[in-house]
């Protein structure tokens, strides 16, 4: 199906700013014994679904295409990464993403897929936005027991620099991290102004409606509110993504993969994202052109209900 032609599915209504009838928000616990924020809907009778989000989000940005899933008959789980969203801070700074190593968020994924995998049987699969789609391709590389299959939209393979060149981004975050500012906001996130929304807005989606639904729930549930990365955070996706390209270990992932791209990505890298895929062989790449930004399941629906009909489609016929 091309990315213009109409799905076989109708656009249903929903309310994307309040929780699906039937779920269940609780938490989760790490093995340190970090409070995870949890959400869980669905009956299951298709299997059992994990879904990741990315940097600064939150469960609710998600909850459409989670009663999507459900709909479908999948037994979704979604959860808010250590740090952020309602899992809690790592800092002072309650706006302030911040994680002292990635690999403390793989551990916490693969304790708690781990926990989701001996919830029931039948079919597994994954699916990831962003800096969850880097933890994700990681992880598989690191040896987690894999789903039958993963989706992985905009995934964080690549850091966008521009209009840095990437040596100079890692040299500046370096600087900044040794020098003491590790915890500290990497840049500002200006949205005092219609005009800075706007641009904010543009680097995320085309959808003015689901870009100020992100914001009903910050401004409702402040608790949930992040704004911008660490400088710890920006040197460890620059190193991670890097090393998770240079590793020997991607080719090795015989998981089916589907990843969803865009070109006109602003915040991670399309060309990293392009290698990356070159290098597993089962993986299958969509790239879309300048009709999609970065959240491409909350974009318009014309490109939103494309990506979920290859993403249905490809679970269909992988995940069995």
């Amino acid at each position: 199906m091309g990315a213009m032609d109409s799905p076989d599915f109708p656009v249903a209504r929903f309310d994307r700013r309040a929780w699906p009838m039937g779920g269940r928000l609780d938490y989760w616990h790490a093995p340190d014994g970090w409070p995870v924020r949890r959400y869980r809907l669905g009956p299951g009778s298709r299997g059992r679904m994990l879904v990741l989000g990315g940097r600064g989000d939150m469960i609710e940005k998600y909850l459409e295409v989670i009663h999507h899933w459900a709909e479908r008959g999948w037994a979704v789980t979604s959860f808010d990464w250590r740090g952020q969203g309602g899992s809690g801070r790592l800092t002072d700074d309650p706006l302030c993403g911040h994680i002292g190593d990635f690999a403390d968020w793989i551990a916490d994924l693969d304790a708690l897929a781990a926990d989701w995998r001996a919830e029931g049987e039948g079919p597994t699969a994954m699916v990831a936005h962003s800096m969850g789609g880097h933890m994700l391709v990681r992880a598989l590389a690191d040896g987690m027991t894999p789903p039958d299959a993963v989706a992985v939209v905009a995934p964080m393979l690549g850091v966008h620099t521009a209009p840095l060149p990437r040596w100079l981004a890692v040299a500046i975050a370096r600087m900044m991290v040794r020098s003491g500012h590790g915890e500290q906001r990497a840049w500002t996130q200006k949205e005092q102004s219609e005009r800075q929304r706007k641009m904010r807005q543009k680097r995320l989606t085309h959808d003015p409606d689901r870009y100020a639904d992100e914001i009903w729930w910050r401004d409702h549930s402040r608790e949930i509110a992040l704004g911008p990365p660490s400088w710890t955070w920006v040197l460890q996706a620059l190193e991670s993504t890097r090393a998770l390209e240079q590793s020997a270990a991607v080719a090795r992932i015989s998981t089916p993969m589907l990843i969803l791209a865009t070109t006109a990505d602003q915040l991670v890298s399309t060309p990293a994202i392009r290698r990356v895929a070159a290098r597993m062989a089962t993986a299958r790449l969509h790239v879309y052109g300048r009709e999609a930004a970065h959240e491409i399941l909350r974009e318009l629906d014309p490109v939103r209900l494309d990506a979920l009909a290859r993403i249905d489609a490809f679970l269909d016929e992988t995940a069995r």
